[in-house]
């Protein structure tokens, strides 16, 4: 029989790789034609199993409501003979996967997909809250990136782009050009013409930077302070963009206000967690697959169990990884324990095995440990990761020898290594998947609007709850679910601030 877990994965990546939507959360319904033989009733289990653990939700043809009924994957598995090559048709939403065609085509998708950003775009146009703000946004430029621009241009806004040249989809930036939208950056750039251009775009004069990193925010204040002084604000994207900012505010010089958007749980618990988990585990199964490796029945180091390396772990799993963690954060390390991960030191646990970063910290892969691991790859996303410089000048010093697209083998130790260490769903893959970011955007949108509101003092600054709660209900709607409402009874004992073991014995039983 054929290798049935393999073929599974191969159809759940397919339909990532050819659509950059979510599989966590999506409603999935599996068929065989009939008669059913034992391979094609084996890869159904386990496309069950390996959906289920990846979360998604694996549904009867008539469990899922009409709304749902538009996201709904079908897929349909056929095989001549028992012997036969399995095949899959893929359905969403009743029909063929959609062609996204060129970057308009795939921008457009995009948007199709994004309606939690679409309705707060609505409101931020309905309100003229940003009409005539310069609005810089500083971000990997693909097509939910290029959505969020339109978005900010729709509502009122001059919008402008940068990227930096491992992270711009140059066919998008064209396609965004042609749409009106101001894009520096190019993928030729480096060294000092990289810097010039990232000072260039800022000094275009922004009142409002979205930022991916803190990468302009800091340029910013080392080179051009006198631009910073004119900001509303900023909205910071990641975690390792955040930890600087905090060190900045801490050494008094910070000088602007920073919306911690990383922080908000409609950002964090979800693109960190199932976005980068997908996008990343994804990429490096198909790039380890054009050499014949998989991903499954072998050790995986994850380094890091924040809210990435916990999707990572969790993605890696699903796919039949055997996989260890290590973390520096004792709180961190024992939640990676309690959710069934080894845990102890990554020189150690990474000798032979897959050793992906998800710390956003430089040098978190060592020469040393790369030279001792089957392969390495990174999802954290910050220059210097992986220590490749070390690995090519050390002793011995490595040879990097292209074996398929985005994977080498540095010799003579032999180690694969996925894109030379780049952010593995950027350099290789296309993002985190389109409902994800769509959420991450809503939130951007939301805590622009803030900025503009609220003009926070100088400093970083978490968004207030009310914003995630405006996003996760809008989500919510968006997927046709209803959620439960407490009780009158319920509310009235939540603002009663007295113990209810002694009310029955108190004297004063009136409301207080």
């Amino acid at each position: 029989m054929a290798d049935v877990t393999l073929i599974a994965e191969r159809i759940i990546r397919r339909f990532a790789r050819d659509t950059n939507l979510l599989v966590a959360g999506r409603s999935v319904h599996i068929s065989a034609v009939q008669p059913e033989t034992a391979q094609l009733v084996a890869t159904s289990r386990e496309l069950t199993r390996m959906l289920s653990a990846l979360g998604a939700h694996v549904v009867t043809a008539s469990r899922h409501n009409a709304t749902a009924s538009a996201h709904l994957l079908d897929i349909q598995l056929d095989a001549a003979g028992p012997d036969s090559e399995i095949t899959a048709t893929l359905l969403l939403g009743g029909a063929p996967l959609p062609s996204r065609g060129d970057a308009d085509g795939r921008i457009d998708f995009a948007g199709e997909h994004m309606p939690v950003s679409r309705l707060v775009a609505k409101g931020l146009g309905e309100r003229g809250s940003i009409r005539g703000l310069r609005i810089g946004i500083a971000m990997v430029l693909e097509p939910k990136t290029a959505q969020l621009a339109l978005l900010l241009a729709a509502a009122g806004a001059d919008v402008a782009v940068y990227a930096h040249p491992d992270e711009i989809d140059a066919s998008v930036a064209e396609a965004l050009r042609a749409r009106g939208i101001a894009v520096d950056g190019s993928e030729t750039l480096s060294g000092q013409a990289e810097r010039a251009a990232a000072l260039a775009f800022l000094e275009r004069g922004f009142d409002i930077l979205i930022d991916d990193g803190s990468h302009l925010i800091r340029l910013a204040h080392e080179d051009a302070p006198h631009l910073v002084k004119q900001w509303i604000g900023t909205n910071e994207e990641t975690t390792s963009g955040l930890t600087p900012l905090r060190h900045m505010s801490t050494m008094g010089i910070l000088d602007t206000a920073v919306f911690a958007v990383n922080d908000a749980q409609m950002k964090t618990r979800f693109d960190n967690r199932y976005g980068t988990g997908q996008s990343c585990v994804f990429a490096i199964a198909d790039a380890l697959d054009r050499v014949g490796v998989t991903v499954r029945d072998q050790p995986a180091l994850v380094i890091g169990y924040g809210p990435v390396g916990e999707g990572v772990a969790a993605h890696l799993a699903a796919l039949g990884a055997e996989v260890r963690v290590a973390e520096v954060d004792p709180v961190l390390a024992l939640r990676a324990a309690h959710d069934g991960y080894d845990i102890g030191e990554a020189a150690e646990l990474g000798s032979g095995a897959l050793v992906v970063s998800s710390t956003g910290v430089a040098h978190t892969i060592s020469a040393d440990l790369a030279r001792t691991a089957r392969a390495v790859a990174v999802a954290g996303g910050v220059p210097g990761e992986l220590d490749l410089d070390g690995l090519l000048v050390g002793d011995p010093a490595e040879q990097l020898t292209p074996l398929a697209a985005h994977i080498e083998r540095a010799d003579p130790a032999g180690t694969l290594v996925l894109d030379r260490g780049g952010c593995i769903n950027i350099t290789a893959a296309e993002g985190n998947p389109i409902e994800i970011m769509d959420l991450s955007f809503a939130v951007q949108l939301a805590a622009v609007e803030e900025l503009v509101v609220t003009r926070p003092a100088v400093g970083v600054h978490a968004l207030p709850a009310s914003i995630d709660d405006i996003v996760a209900r809008a989500a919510l709607a968006a997927r046709g679910e209803h959620i439960d409402t407490p009780a009158d009874d319920q509310l009235a004992a939540a603002h009663d601030w007295r113990s209810r073991r002694y009310l029955s014995s108190s004297p004063n039983q009136e409301t207080r």
